[in-house]
C-alpha cells in the first residue's frame, strides 16, 4: 500500500545555501520522472518562481509566511489538491523559505488524514553552505533545526572552501545530526538517484530527534529577521543598480541574510536575476518575460536591522 502513495520530497535548507539550484537541478535533469512543485517565500512578493527554470512541470506558490506556521493551511490544500490528480505526476518537491523549521512541515504528512493515506514522505534533505554555515549556526537557531531533521544533506559550494574548512563543516554537522548522510556538491549538482526516491525518511529516527514530534506544534524563530519587498513597473539603469547595490552589501552585508530580485534594465530585453547573500552577490540574464507577464522588476531584502524607506529610495532611485 505504501508503494501507492505519492512520494514527497521536503526541500529545506538556510537562506541563499542553494535550494532552487538544486530544485533547477532536479527539474533539468534526464531521468523520465515529472514532478509537481511546492515553493513558499518569505518576501511578501515572490522571486523564487521566476528562479525555477521554464520545465514542463506544475508548480505553486505560497508567499508573506513560513509554511511551517503561518501558511500551513496553505500546505494541505494545496497538496490536498494536487493529490487529486496524482497520475499525473511521479512525485512532489516542497521547497520551503530559508527560515522553515522542517519538522513541522513533515509532521503535517502523519497529522492530516488526506495525506497520510495519499502520500509518503520520501526525505527532508537540506542544503548547507559550506561557505557560511559555521556563522549561520552560531546566529540562527533554524539551521540547527534543518541540519538536525535532515534525512539528507548536500554541502553545497564545497568549491569555495579548501578541504581543512570542509572537514571543520561536517564535523560541525555530524554534532548535531550523528547518522545523516552527507553529499558535497558545487551548485547544488549531485547525482539525483542518491537522493530522491530513496524512501529516506526514518519516523524512528525522527521521534528519536524529537520524541514530541507527533504531538509538538510549537516551534520559533530568530527574532528580528525582517523581509522587505519593493517593485517598480520603471525600467532601472543597471549602471545605477550596480552603483547603489555594491555599498548596500559591502557596508550592510552581515545583517542582509538574503537578497533576490528579477530586473528589467533599460535596453535589455532579457530579465535580470540577481541573488545575494550577506555580502557575495551573483546574477544572470534568464530570458525574456513570459507571455502576459507584466514588465516588472522587484527585489526582497531578508535580514536583520533593514531600513525599510531607505532601501525603497534606494531600489526608486535606480529607476532610468
Amino acid at each position: 500500500m505504501s508503494s501507492e502513495k505519492v512520494p514527497v520530497t521536503v526541500l529545506t535548507g538556510f537562506l541563499g545555501a542553494g535550494k532552487t539550484t538544486l530544485l533547477n537541478h532536479i527539474l533539468s535533469a534526464q531521468h523520465g520522472r515529472k514532478f509537481a512543485v511546492l515553493i513558499n517565500e518569505f518576501g511578501e512578493l515572490g522571486v523564487d518562481n521566476d528562479l525555477v527554470v521554464d520545465a514542463d512541470e506544475e508548480v505553486f506558490e505560497t508567499n508573506n509566511g513560513c509554511i511551517c506556521c503561518t501558511v500551513r493551511g496553505d500546505l494541505i490544500r494545496i497538496l490536498g489538491s494536487l493529490l487529486r490528480r496524482r497520475q499525473k505526476f511521479d512525485g512532489i518537491i516542497v521547497e520551503t523559505t530559508g527560515l522553515a523549521d522542517p519538522a513541522p512541515v513533515a509532521q503535517t504528512f502523519f497529522l492530516d488524514e488526506n495525506l497520510r493515506e495519499k502520500a509518503r514522505l520520501d526525505a527532508v534533505i537540506t542544503v548547507v553552505d559550506a561557505v557560511n554555515v559555521l556563522t549561520t549556526l552560531d546566529e540562527s537557531p533554524e539551521s540547527v533545526r534543518q541540519i538536525a531533521f535532515a534525512d539528507v544533506i548536500i554541502l553545497n559550494k564545497t568549491d569555495l572552501v579548501d578541504e581543512t574548512h570542509l572537514e571543520a563543516v561536517t564535523s560541525r554537522i555530524r554534532q548535531i545530526n550523528a547518522h545523516v548522510t552527507i553529499h558535497r556538491a558545487s551548485r547544488s549538482a549531485v547525482a539525483l538517484d542518491e537522493v530522491l526516491d530513496r524512501g529516506g525518511f526514518d519516523l524512528n529516527r525522527a521521534l528519536e530527534t524529537m520524541p514530541n514530534f507527533l504531538t509538538d506544534d510549537s516551534h520559533g524563530h530568530e527574532e528580528g529577521v525582517t523581509s522587505m519587498s519593493f517593485a517598480t513597473q520603471a525600467p532601472l539603469d543597471e549602471q545605477k543598480f550596480n552603483a547603489w547595490i555594491g555599498p548596500i552589501l559591502q557596508v550592510q552585508g552581515p545583517d542582509i541574510l538574503r537578497a533576490k530580485g528579477i530586473l528589467y534594465f533599460e535596453g535589455k530585453e532579457e530579465r535580470f536575476a540577481f541573488q545575494a547573500v550577506h555580502m557575495l552577490a551573483d546574477g544572470d540574464y534568464i530570458g525574456p518575460c513570459k507571455p502576459g507577464e507584466k514588465r516588472e522588476s522587484r527585489i526582497v531584502f531578508i535580514g536583520r536591522n533593514l531600513n525599510r524607506p531607505q532601501l525603497r529610495r534606494g531600489f526608486e532611485a535606480c529607476q532610468s
